[in-house]
């Protein structure tokens, strides 16, 4: 058999045994970040506890933070229009999906995934939790705003965690080194002002936006890592959250087309050209 055709295959499978891992690590992941996420478990028992200290930091932000709305309705509207339009979990997903669909038609096939996967888990993981908790949202005199369903965790908070990481983690290759802190500024306001709109709006309190910091931030370090430990099956080396999940994004080819024990596909060429001269002096 040819040594080329050889390799192929040798690089063919071990392609799809990764990509099977690839499946199991997101299952897993998302298993872990539902069950083991520690300061957000401990966050969970406090609450679920009614703790003292956690209770009268809840209630004073709610009642001055209200009071300020009431005084200021022109500050609560820009407010409610940024919760409502600009950092609304539709909007947000929104833009995840988008991005979806472009890193499909770039054929970055695993990142569209992971992109996929980590908004629709941590959409469902926070509904889960929603309902196992069944925490009432803030009942306030002359409330500026209203929200349906219950309280912790805030959605709007854990859905701009998810979705500031995919698309930062995910476009971070393609922009210039000069404007990545920028871009991660932009995220981390997006993220704490989310929070701040809900709490100044009455319809959570601190702690609900705190655990949707906490289960959102658990969800992408799980999926995170099992995109990684992906990368290190499929033989890429490891990418520095600085740079991205997927560095190659910028070139054409943003999937790793051949893998045989970590070598690229240029490298398994020239290694296959040798092997042929070998085995040809060999047969002499």
């Amino acid at each position: 058999m040819p040594v080329r055709t050889t390799a192929r295959r040798i690089r063919e499978s071990r392609r799809r045994a990764a990509d099977r891992r690839f499946g199991v690590h997101l299952l897993g992941a998302i298993a872990v970040a539902a069950a083991t996420a520690v300061p957000f478990g401990l966050l969970l028992v406090l609450v679920k506890g009614r703790w003292g200290p956690l209770r009268r930091i809840d209630e004073g932000a709610a009642d001055s933070l209200h009071r300020t709305a009431l005084e200021h309705p022109g500050w609560t509207d820009v407010l409610q229009f940024l919760s409502d339009r600009v950092w609304d979990p539709f909007t947000l997903r929104a833009a995840v999906a988008l991005l979806t669909g472009w890193l499909l038609y770039r054929r970055a096939w695993r990142l569209a995934a992971w992109s996929a996967v980590t908004a629709v888990a941590g959409g469902l993981i926070g509904l889960l939790v929603k309902t196992v908790v069944e925490r009432a949202r803030p009942t306030l005199e002359n409330p500026v705003a209203h929200a349906p369903g219950f309280s912790f965790p805030s959605g709007h908070a854990m859905t701009a965690t998810t979705s500031c990481a995919v698309l930062l983690l995910s476009l971070l290759p393609m922009v210039p080194r000069a404007w990545r802190t920028v871009c991660w500024g932009l995220a981390v306001v997006s993220v704490i002002g989310v929070g701040f709109t809900r709490v100044a709006l009455g319809v959570h309190w601190f702690s609900d936006v705190a655990g949707g910091w906490l289960l959102g931030l658990a969800v992408v370090a799980a999926t995170s890592w099992a995109f990684e430990t992906w990368r290190t099956d499929a033989g890429r080396a490891h990418a520095p959250v600085s740079e991205g999940l997927a560095p190659e994004l910028t070139g054409p080819h943003p999937e790793p087309d051949a893998v045989a024990g970590g070598r690229s596909r240029p490298e398994v060429r020239r290694l296959g050209s040798g092997d042929r001269a070998n085995h040809g002096r060999r047969s002499d």
